[in-house]
């Protein structure tokens, strides 16, 4: 716009104030979840970027750990398709002695291991480079809670829900995440089922 400027004696013309730069985005920012209940609620991780990686959207978690009974305390939780790790720092959040996270990305492990630093949960965190298959089959301890979200292309039911069901202690429960409906492993049961989006999810128990 033109203003008169009586002691100039003329029109000056003056504009708005450009707006100021936006501050740099942080490293990683579009990969990264809340922590959405527990000690660490409201915390924010982030990860690198990887081909295939889903990390669990947060009303879909807290659908989860309402069905798990949103406290974890003393309970042991295995991840073979850890990713971001968000559902191993969850329940570590929310209580949980011990969390086993597994993943063949060593990007991943690493940033889901400064994860667990930063928010002081490292003491109970297991991160484990490795196959999920082969790790499975070699282990012989029993967990409480499974959580099982391997990428959609892999679709390795036929093997991996009887491997959790071998290695689930008793009243323990298997999450699962897939692009469709998972019939139970001998042993388990449907418990609880949902969908979001293309995404099935379910909690299986012993039975």
């Amino acid at each position: 716009m033109r203003r008169w400027t009586a002691r100039a004696g003329r029109w000056n013309s003056t504009r708005p104030p450009l707006p100021a730069t936006p501050a740099p985005l942080p490293r990683y920012a579009a990969n990264a979840v809340r922590i959405i209940g527990g000690r660490c609620r409201g915390r924010t991780i982030r990860f690198p970027a990887a081909a295939e990686l889903r990390p669990t959207p947060d009303r879909v978690r807290e659908t989860l750990f309402n069905w798990l009974g949103q406290d974890l305390t003393g309970r042991s939780t295995l991840e073979p398709y850890a990713g971001s790790g968000a559902l191993s720092l969850e329940a570590l959040s929310r209580g949980a002695r011990s969390a086993t996270a597994i993943d063949r990305d060593p990007k991943l492990v690493a940033a889901l291991a400064a994860n667990a630093r930063l928010l002081g949960l490292d003491a109970g965190l297991v991160a484990r480079r490795g196959d999920a298959r082969v790790l499975l089959e070699r282990d012989e301890r029993r967990y409480d809670v499974v959580f099982c979200d391997p990428p959609f292309a892999d679709d390795p039911w036929d093997w991996l829900l009887p491997a959790c069901a071998r290695l689930l202690a008793p009243g323990g429960a298997v999450y699962v995440e897939a692009a469709h409906a998972i019939a139970p492993a001998a042993g388990l049961s449907l418990a609880r089922e949902g969908r979001a989006g293309q995404v099935v999810y379910h909690l299986f128990r012993p039975g």
